[in-house]
């Protein structure tokens, strides 16, 4: 994470001046947003891009039927 930090002040902050937070905040947000790449694939994902395995994983909770609570049974007087 250090190296991540070390580079974005390097590429982006040491090398720009912004006139208000706001032009930096989203000057950062577009460096961030560029660097994760989220049409990638990825071995750990199944070889799915991170977009897709999210849409996966919602798609299936959706077809999950819903869980039932099981409330525990009272033990008597302690």
């Amino acid at each position: 994470m250090e190296n991540f930090w070390s580079t974005l002040k390097i590429e982006l902050v040491y090398r720009n001046s912004w006139r208000t937070r706001d032009d930096a905040e989203n000057a950062i947000f577009t460096y961030i947003d560029g660097w994760y790449n989220s049409r990638r694939i990825q071995k750990d994902l199944g070889y799915l891009s991170p977009d897709e395995y999210e849409t996966a994983w919602y798609t299936n909770q959706a077809n999950q039927p819903p869980t039932a609570i099981v409330q525990p049974e009272p033990t008597g007087a302690r």
